[in-house]
């Protein structure tokens, strides 16, 4: 080859040459930035796991406090009973006393 011919084919590839390193600075930034998007999500979706565990762990706490309430107030309720039945008793008591 002549060298004109070598260097009017240098002139040629050498704008080509360099579009492809931006093509390929392009595809490698566009690649970096789909990864940390990537990343970004699965630290969402971690967040968002621990977050509905630590609300079923509060649902369970919630519901053994409405239990342990019920029971507390049905005992409470249950000895007022006991409490009326006794009453009822010594007023009977009482009034037979009274009457004999």
């Amino acid at each position: 080859m002549k060298p004109t011919t070598l260097v009017a084919l240098a002139l040629i590839c050498a704008p080509l040459m360099s579009c492809n390193k931006e093509k390929a600075a392009v595809e490698s930034n566009k690649e970096a930035t789909k990864d940390a998007i990537d990343q970004r999500k699965d630290q969402v979706d971690l967040a968002a796991k621990q977050a509905k565990e630590q609300a079923d762990i509060k649902a369970k706490i919630e519901k053994a406090n409405i239990e342990a309430n019920k029971v507390t107030d049905q005992a409470q309720l249950d000895a007022q009973k006991k409490k009326a039945d006794a009453d009822a008793a010594a007023e009977k008591a009482r009034i037979d006393a009274e009457n004999r």
